[in-house]
């Protein structure tokens, strides 16, 4: 027993170092993101560089991405892990929310196409992968264990959405009567995943996440609660605007770098807008926290699948550009066998390594075969 005292009274001095460089480096992002946000805008307005802009925003993209999981980690430490888990997941989809809005005001239905979609393959592929070789190179045996509740909602609602993906697909590859009505098909479609997240994520919080997730620990990212909403209000703001930028310089800086739009949302959008997932995912699987590690990926693949996507093809009908569930044949497929293999890795709640490197290669995988396209 004094054996146990003593090494808990020695925890907050040997802690306190470790908190200072945190919070030291946390204040150096803070302040370089606001100054790549700063110079993205400088471009935009002031230069016509729309390279530069275009690889500017992208980073400034990624960075405030960073900035609202941050803000969201300390509004959430008061709320429990269940419902942290689903703020996170929200806010750090502001910024694809955005970009696909000012893709679809400009008319670049190809770019939010494969923008939504590539933050689904980003989190349900590349990142979860990534985050089980982590979450396996912790573990003592090589095997990553976690609660099966979270993957296996996470999959009932995946596969529900690439049913209708699938069917609109092939209803309009063969040109039947139902393909003249894709947008009011989408919009029905869109109601009715709103409604099963909607039922789905009442249980879910209602249960608080019990039986996945073990309670949140004090996170190095904590500040006070007034500081974190300014913070979010900030970001939020400015990746309404950065998103802009980013939409403005799209057309131009593909045409000069030579890479697809297709490429573009799938896999560069797909990527820096899903920086918090990417990071805070794969950082708690390496330090062991296996349930909060796939809690903050699966909750961003359910939120993206039957909430985003579905409420930006209602948003969509006010705009002049549709937004429908009707996508690439080779989009469409790969949504159904990604919602196939999520389910087959993580459904027993454990996984190797392997099955890891399996779901990240997918993804290499898919975004080489949309780079030829």
């Amino acid at each position: 027993m004094r054996g146990r005292k003593i090494h808990r009274s020695m925890r907050p001095p040997a802690h306190r170092p470790h908190s200072i460089r945190e919070v030291t480096r946390q204040r150096l992002l803070l302040g370089l993101t606001a100054a790549v946000t700063g110079v993205a805008g400088v471009l935009h307005y002031a230069t016509g560089a729309d390279v530069a802009t275009f690889v500017v925003a992208g980073v400034a993209l990624a960075g405030l991405a960073w900035v609202v999981g941050v803000g969201t980690e300390s509004v959430g430490g008061r709320l429990g892990p269940a419902a942290t888990g689903v703020l996170q997941s929200t806010l750090g989809n502001l910024p694809e929310l955005f970009i696909v809005l000012f893709a679809l005001h400009a008319g670049e239905i190809v770019v939010a196409q494969t923008s939504v979609l590539g933050s689904l393959f980003a989190n349900g592929l590349l990142v979860l992968g990534l985050v089980i070789v982590s979450g396996a190179r912790a573990a003592d045996d090589g095997i990553m264990r976690f609660g099966p509740r979270l993957p296996n909602d996470t999959a009932v609602l995946l596969l529900l959405a690439s049913f209708l993906i699938v069917i609109l697909g092939v209803s309009d590859r063969i040109g039947d009567g139902a393909s003249a009505h894709q947008v009011e098909i989408s919009a029905v479609g869109a109601v009715v995943l709103l409604f099963i997240y909607g039922t789905w994520l009442a249980d879910y919080l209602r249960r608080g996440g019990k039986g996945d997730e073990p309670a949140l620990e004090q996170s190095a990212h904590h500040i006070p609660i007034v500081q974190a909403i300014v913070l979010l209000g900030l970001a939020g703001v400015a990746a309404a605007f950065v998103s802009d930028w980013f939409i403005a310089a799209l057309d131009p800086a593909v045409r000069a770098i030579g890479v697809s739009k297709g490429f573009t949302g799938l896999v560069i959008v797909g990527i820096a807008g899903n920086a918090v997932e990417n990071v805070v995912g794969i950082t708690l699987a390496a330090k062991g926290h296996s349930d909060l590690a796939i809690s903050v990926v699966k909750n961003s693949v359910a939120q993206i699948a039957a909430f985003l996507f579905p409420a930006l093809v209602l948003l969509s009908l006010f705009f002049n550009t549709r937004l429908t569930f009707v996508v690439n044949p080779v989009l469409a497929g790969a949504v159904a066998l990604m919602a196939i293999a999520v389910w087959t890795i993580t459904g027993d709640g454990r996984a190797p390594a392997f099955e890891g490197w399996a779901l990240a290669g997918l993804y290499v995988i898919l975004a080489t075969v949309v780079w030829f396209e």
